[in-house]
């Protein structure tokens, strides 16, 4: 991609979370910034690429359980990243036509391609916003946000692999807290994030100091940390695990929980 004009913008030299999730996905809509923050994390925690994988099953299992069992007909992926093979409109508008996706995010790389998505998608049904998950108000009033998605009605909000970018002075929980009382009851919210619990001291300390030099600020959490984005709600089964281990399909040979090292949890909105 360092050889391709570079759209308005964008400053290739420092890496972004999407772009650096799209390296370890394989994609290549990354600059070498990106890949470079990349093998500074990799440096401490070598099977990251995994993590990126396994969140991405993940996600593609809930949204298809939650459109196909419990009904959800609109979501609404806040840091959805760049589009690859199983994009959330793809999973759930097969499953229901009528049903409506907007994502969220802050790249310009990103708005690039989003634009090409919504090519030849019947237009009330998808939508994108450029927009910043530390402006939550900003999302939820957005107008293209308010005429494709009913928000008296039941809404999957995904915050896939986005809150660990959060630091605590930003205010994580207040930010979640914002957008979950927009949403109606019948709601679903749906989170990942990176986990401290599965690493030991060493190696925690090591991913702490990698984190630091990657040029991308990352906060791992705490299974007690990771399940307050959650308070109030009804966690569905099996609760917070692995991302592994929520509703896995098939007998595929998967890696350890140690090597994944990501939360995840689906609850329901009273």
């Amino acid at each position: 991609m360092d050889t391709e004009p570079v759209p308005r913008g964008i400053d290739p030299s420092q890496a972004h979370p999407a772009r650096r999730y799209n390296y370890w996905l394989g994609g290549k809509d990354n600059f070498a910034a990106d890949r470079a923050s990349a093998a500074t994390v990799a440096e401490a925690f070598p099977t990251v690429h995994l993590s990126a994988i396994e969140n991405r099953r993940f996600m593609q299992r809930a949204v298809t359980y939650l459109a196909r069992d419990v009904g959800m007909r609109q979501f609404l992926d806040i840091g959805t990243g760049l589009p690859s093979a199983g994009n959330v409109h793809e999973i759930v508008q097969e499953i229901a036509p009528e049903a409506r996706v907007v994502y969220v995010d802050n790249d310009p790389v990103v708005l690039v391609h989003a634009r090409a998505l919504l090519t030849g998608v019947r237009p009330d049904s998808l939508a994108y916003i450029d927009a910043d998950l530390r402006d939550p108000d900003k999302i939820m009033n957005d107008p293209a946000l308010l005429r494709t998605l009913d928000l008296d009605r039941p809404v999957t909000l995904l915050l896939v692999a986005i809150l660990h970018f959060i630091t605590d002075e930003e205010g994580p929980y207040e930010i979640v807290r914002r957008l979950r009382e927009r949403l109606a009851p019948g709601s679903h919210l749906v989170i990942t994030h990176a986990a401290r619990d599965h690493l030991t001291p060493e190696r925690y300390a090591a991913n702490v100091e990698a984190n630091e030099r990657s040029g991308v600020p990352f906060r791992l959490r705490s299974r007690a940390e990771f399940a307050r984005f959650f308070e109030g709600l009804e966690l569905l089964e099996p609760g917070i695990t692995s991302v592994l281990d929520w509703r896995p399909d098939g007998a595929r040979r998967r890696p350890s929980v140690e090597d994944v090292s990501m939360w995840c949890g689906v609850a329901r909105v009273p």
